[in-house]
């Protein structure tokens, strides 16, 4: 697509110069493609999540992996919309299961610490300390990176393969490795200084 091809596309807002421009990665066209379907994706994420900031970062989460997996996408019967809607309704679960999870975390936390002080050992003691582990994995899971964070859910909580996360993230397969491989590297280190500090 050469220059006058793009400000055409940009300036018309052509469905078919844009999307074309846009799966060959022209980011002239990313960004009429962002202002075209931003609206109806900012009101699906806002509409199912209730939340203002939490259907920003969802917008921003799915032209994000959009972009990133524009080269995978085929036209289909609902065109580039119908692709994009898609990818908002997995983002949306995945903020609505981080939710759930922090909700978790957060009345795991509160039942660990309304609890005595030292539990008594056996089954009790053990209990407390599952969930103060749990806790900590969470919390140092919270400090990851927010595609590293991702990329470990999808895998540990998900059950999805690194080829899988690929696909359901958007992200090329290397990339998805190397937030795997980083973020485990920075959870091995930091957790035991966690745990330390609680003991």
């Amino acid at each position: 697509m050469d220059e006058s091809e793009r400000e055409e596309c940009v300036a018309a807002g052509s469905a078919a110069g844009f999307t074309a421009g846009f799966a060959a990665g022209d980011e002239r066209c990313m960004e009429a493609v962002y202002r075209r379907w931003r609206p109806l994706v900012h009101s699906l994420a806002h509409r199912y999540l209730g939340d203002e900031r939490e259907a920003e970062d969802v917008t921003q989460q799915v032209f994000l992996a959009a972009w990133h997996g524009r080269r995978r996408y085929r036209p289909g019967p609902g065109g580039l919309g119908a692709w994009i809607t898609g990818i908002t309704r997995h983002k949306v679960a995945d903020a609505l299961e981080a939710r759930t999870r922090r909700a978790r975390a957060a009345e795991a936390a509160s039942r660990a610490s309304c609890g005595a002080a030292e539990p008594p050992e056996g089954p009790a003691r053990q209990e407390a300390e599952q969930v103060l582990d749990r806790v900590l994995v969470l919390g140092e899971l919270a400090r990851l990176p927010s595609e590293q964070r991702r990329v470990l859910h999808l895998a540990f909580y998900a059950d999805l393969t690194q080829t899988q996360i690929a696909d359901r993230t958007g992200l090329p397969l290397g990339t998805v490795k190397s937030h795997m491989r980083r973020a485990l590297h920075r959870l091995r280190r930091s957790l035991p200084e966690a745990a330390r500090a609680t003991r």
